[in-house]
């Protein structure tokens, strides 16, 4: 297979365009910098000025979390970017000192914090993700146009097909204009039309794993007037208990929060229903919450949550010079927060393999790094969305490997709770800055197998043990 940079057969030098401006599309560009003379990301939206929502994020008006996995990456490909973030109002909230945690029907002690996690809005992230990377010379953005196909053949890509978004650039007729470029990545996000793209050129589309639970959740914005009284905390539903909320706060002194249900019982949008809805959780606690909060904006749906896999990985009759990255390569259930950090995991295994001396970065090389990247992130959410009742697709069924880890991961879930040491390494392993196999070391694994399930609080802690 040809190697990744082609040879520099556009005009000015090397050149990689990046197809949409994504959290994985920005941080792939900066990384991408490095190795070409110039790098063009082409994006539908126009671009905000400020740390505002656009249309081709749905989900950024909805709750985030940057784990501690996501944390190292992005201050490692951004240096200093959380110290910046949290400067710019995003709470740090410990873990689990700052949490009300209720899962498998337990609560989760409150004991002396071992990680924490970042929520900031997405506008407010994505802002200065943007910000930082546009600074670069090399990179620039082609705004309100959209990508429409690929340039090249099944041996190669050599560009992209762009067009014009808008009413006037369609009634015109305009057709689509060819970019040249060495390497393309798609970062579109979702509903990347990839497939369809390389099919054309007479390549074949990678195979997609798919994992559909039809979970929906609604989101609102809340202030609380209260100082310190406020709850954060999360209710993750599981198969017996199809339910779940968190409710964390976010910069300017607001919270958000956000409940969910499986479809055909997601939570109303208008603003009694979305309160009531809250009565269906296990605890009151969130009802409570809402009673005593302001709502500072509407409620918001979102209801694509699928867990969606494309093995570009995979060997088949795909051309060099093509790569996919983030959602267009790996999509998650959003309930577990974990997009954001993957594609920061993306960007640096891509930078990684793009700077390996020891052998040629080849586009399978390459793309098979970055599908390790979200390998763990994968293996939690799909693997946590197969025990639900309404699971389907292509990765839905059970083998009998996932009946041993799933027997065993229910004794970890069951210990978690009341065993600091075994909740520490299961929080590790859900912020993606430990692997799986941190929960069968020696230590855990004697807890988990022959320890005895401690008592937990009977109702949510409301403060931290130390106090």
């Amino acid at each position: 297979m040809d190697t990744v940079n082609g040879t520099g057969a556009s005009r000015g030098g090397r050149h990689a365009v990046v197809i949409g401006g994504s959290l994985a599309g920005l941080l792939a560009a900066h990384v991408l910098a490095d190795h070409a003379d110039r790098v063009t990301i082409v994006e539908r939206d126009r671009l905000p000025q400020g740390p505002e929502p656009r249309g081709g994020v749905p989900q950024s008006r909805h709750t985030h979390v940057l784990i501690p996995g996501g944390q190292r990456a992005y201050d490692e490909l951004l240096p200093g970017f959380c110290d910046e973030l949290m400067a710019h109002g995003a709470p740090r909230v410990a873990a689990p000192t700052d949490l009300a945690h209720w899962q498998a029907g337990r609560w989760f002690r409150r004991t002396e914090e071992t990680a924490y996690f970042i929520s900031p809005t997405r506008p407010l992230l994505e802002w200065l993700v943007r910000r930082r990377v546009l600074a670069n010379p090399r990179i620039e953005v082609v705004q309100g146009t959209e990508t429409v196909g690929l340039v090249g053949d099944a041996s190669r890509v050599r560009g992209v097909l762009l067009r014009e978004r808008g009413a006037a650039a369609v009634a015109v007729g305009r057709e689509p204009q060819p970019l040249a470029a060495d390497l393309v990545v798609d970062a579109s996000g979702r509903s990347s039309k990839a497939a369809d793209w390389l099919t054309a050129l007479g390549a074949e589309p990678p195979v997609e794993e798919t994992l559909e639970t039809g979970l929906a959740y609604a989101t609102r914005v809340y202030r609380t007037g209260e100082d310190g009284d406020a709850q954060a905390h999360f209710i993750v539903p599981n198969p017996g208990q199809t339910y779940g909320a968190v409710v964390l706060p976010v910069e300017s002194e607001r919270w958000m929060v956000t409940m969910w249900g499986l479809r055909g019982a997601e939570p109303p949008l208008d603003d009694r229903g979305f309160t009531e809805f809250s009565d269906r959780l296990p605890h009151p606690i969130t009802r409570q919450f809402l009673d005593a909060a302001k709502a500072d904006a509407p409620a918001l749906a979102y209801r694509t949550t699928a867990n969606i896999r494309r093995r570009y990985d995979r060997p088949g009759r795909r051309p060099a010079g093509f790569l996919a990255t983030g959602d267009a390569q790996c999509v998650f259930n959003p309930i577990y927060g974990q997009g954001m950090t993957v594609a920061a995991f993306s960007a640096l295994a891509l930078r990684d393999a793009l700077g390996e001396n020891r052998r040629t970065p080849t586009t399978g090389r390459v793309q098979k790094a970055m599908y390790a990247a979200s390998r763990q992130a994968w293996d939690i959410s799909a693997g946590s969305d197969k025990n639900m009742p309404t699971a389907s697709g292509s990765a839905a069924r059970s083998t009998l490997a996932d009946r041993v880890s799933g027997w065993y991961l229910g004794r970890v879930e069951a210990r978690a709770p009341g065993d600091p040491a075994v909740g520490r390494v299961f929080r590790d392993v859900l912020y993606l800055s430990a692997p799986v196999s941190a929960l069968f070391a020696p230590r855990i694994a004697k807890a988990v197998l022959f320890g005895p399930v401690r008592p937990t609080p009977q109702e949510p802690p409301m403060r931290p043990e130390s106090v």
